[in-house]
């Protein structure tokens, strides 16, 4: 997990209001905003963690039976089919 980087502006409740949609495209190229009131952080904006995919992590865990694609047996298919 990764952010872009590590810039961080800081603007206060008013301006953040005013300026959300420009504030947005900062965050979207990388930066952080802190939002605060008189001072004090109470928000933070930042982009989205970039996750990448774990494959394989479940190897050896999961197993499909050989007979999976099999048809079902009869009394089970008239069974799901509503007919017993």
């Amino acid at each position: 997990m990764s952010r872009l980087s590590d810039v961080t502006t800081s603007v206060g409740v008013h301006e953040a209001k005013t300026h959300l949609s420009r504030l947005l495209e900062r965050v979207a190229a990388g930066e952080e905003v802190e939002i605060t009131n008189r001072g004090r952080v109470v928000a933070r904006l930042v982009g989205p963690v970039r996750r990448r995919p774990n494959f394989g992590f479940d190897r050896g865990r999961v197993w499909i039976a050989d007979d999976f694609d099999d048809p079902l047996p009869a009394d089970l298919q008239r069974a799901i089919e509503g007919e017993e």
